[in-house]
């Protein structure tokens, strides 16, 4: 176990391996997603220099001007979820809708910045980037990156497929667009004092929105994720060397009638460091931390709805149909 409920999982045996072989990863994949929600993987399919490329890039775009990452800004609307977001433009609440509730959660910033960009040949949600000549080489590289992650995408739909019982086709059928989001983060460093005093977030509890989330993330720490045996209580999941965090969304949810568990997560603050001024330690810090999640979401129209096998005369259905289209908007036009 590399943290308090979380497995690791090899994935190397359902690449290359025969039927019975999968149907083994199938099984611990699926009792992941059922009792914590999140999972270590590794030997995923993404080569771990690309991974680190990945960061290198990261780094190098958040270090531009303000002005140049202004270049590709993120539109006035929540569900565009695409190009620059500066610190404090966005605010993930859970499950908060009405203006009152929002305005409420917003009085307390997230201290985050964002990029976001998806498959190039989106139609419906075109990227937004910065000028090739401001970071010659970033736009290939993330193109590349995100079709290098689909890949993984594949084989974790296919496993939770078969670990419940379906066809290992089920599930791709549903994702053929491959409408997917890839997200740079940047949490800059912030004063604990903000962070204790209740006046700052790195990122707020929450759940993701779609089927499920790859995530790499870097040595600093900070992420936590609720027990799913005591509410209100977080592990640290922190960085494990060779592998990605992987947790299911709350369409992949709402699809099993929560038979599969969406859990919440959140940035905290990680090892704090001394804050210096003229050589006289003042206060303490946090650390910048990057992140990249890749968010995996089914195609737009597709209708989301209780699996039959997944409700009966004693278990009732618990959530109405909506397409992805309309779930993810609504969740993003909260954030926004």
């Amino acid at each position: 176990m590399a943290t308090v409920g979380i497995p690791i999982i090899d994935l190397e045996p359902a690449r290359m391996g025969g039927p019975e072989e999968v149907a083994k990863v199938a099984h611990e994949v699926y009792q992941a997603f059922k009792y914590v929600g999140f999972a270590y993987i590794k030997n995923h399919g993404v080569p771990l220099e690309l991974i680190d490329e990945a960061f290198g890039w990261s780094s190098k775009f958040f270090a531009l001007p303000q002005s140049d990452k202004q270049k590709a800004p993120h539109p006035a609307e929540g569900w565009y979820h695409r190009g620059y977001s500066g610190i404090g433009r966005e605010k993930v609440v859970q499950m908060v809708f009405n203006k009152e509730g929002i305005a409420e959660k917003r009085k307390v910033p997230d201290v985050k910045e964002s990029f976001e960009l998806g498959n190039e040949s989106d139609e419906y949600m075109r990227n937004i980037w910065i000028p090739e000549e401001v970071l010659p080489g970033f736009r290939a590289f993330f193109n590349q990156f995100y079709q290098t992650c689909s890949g993984v995408e594949t084989l974790m739909l296919k496993l939770i497929a078969i670990g419940m019982g379906l066809e290992e086709s089920f599930f791709l059928k549903y994702h053929q667009s491959r409408t997917n989001q890839c997200r740079l983060l940047h949490y800059p460093p912030v004063e604990e004092e903000l962070l204790r005093g209740g006046k700052a977030e790195r990122i707020a509890a929450h759940t993701d929105f779609g089927t499920m989330t790859i995530l790499f993330q870097d040595e600093v720490g900070g992420l936590e994720v609720e027990d799913i045996r005591e509410k209100g209580k977080f592990n640290p999941a922190p960085y494990v060397s060779g592998t990605a965090v992987v947790n299911i969304g709350d369409l992949l949810m709402r699809w099993s009638n929560d038979e599969l568990k969406s859990t919440l997560h959140r940035v905290n603050a990680p090892p704090l460091v001394n804050k210096e001024d003229e050589g006289e330690i003042k206060g303490r810090i946090t650390r910048p931390r990057y992140s990249i999640p890749y968010f995996i979401s089914p195609d737009r129209d597709s209708l989301i709805k209780c699996l039959p096998n997944c409700h009966g005369p004693n278990r009732p259905k618990k959530y109405e149909a909506i397409t992805s289209r309309d779930y993810i908007a609504m969740r993003m036009n909260a954030t926004y």
